[in-house]
């Protein structure tokens, strides 16, 4: 019971001076999904990952990402992956499609070669996870690699908060 109260006043600060998530912009492809949007997503926890095939720091967290999808996606988590090419060859779509099978990522990627979401993010790092509470707001960012286990206690806090 405490432990669920810790969540729930977690989830409630968290969410106190959010701003309005963006939504998915200029998006070239989207890979593993049909096109999503913000709107349709109200209600569910998103994870937006910005990354791209040859960023080592991106490789490196993608376990953690995939073990959250799979861990929190029955439960109101959707994980978006926007790959924004840090080089021009990063910009093919057959490219990117080899390097999701390759990786094992299951969850929808949209490709944002033109840098309209990466933008709208005002986002600067690869990778940059932000998290988007049921409401639709921007409510925890990370850049970089670690704070693994922030970021899931940060997911189940969100995934306790009522709508």
């Amino acid at each position: 019971m405490k432990t669920m109260i810790a969540l729930l006043f977690a989830a409630a600060s968290l969410s106190a001076h959010a701003a309005p998530a963006p939504e998915f912009t200029g998006i070239d492809n989207w890979l593993n999904s049909p096109p999503l949007s913000m709107q349709q997503l109200r209600g569910k926890v998103v994870l937006v990952d910005f990354w791209t095939y040859t960023c080592i720091n991106c490789i490196r967290t993608l376990p953690y990402v995939k073990s959250w999808h799979e861990k929190y996606k029955d439960k109101g988590l959707v994980v978006v992956g926007v790959h924004t090419p840090e080089y021009p060859f990063e910009r093919s779509t057959a490219n990117v499609q080899s390097a999701i099978k390759r990786l094992g990522i299951p969850y929808p990627v949209a490709q944002d070669n033109r840098y309209a979401t990466w933008q709208a993010y005002s986002n600067q790092y690869w990778p940059a996870v932000y998290l988007i509470d049921k409401q639709g707001r921007v409510v925890y960012t990370h850049f970089g690699e670690g704070a693994y286990q922030e970021t899931e206690a940060k997911i189940r806090a969100l995934l306790a908060q009522a709508q």
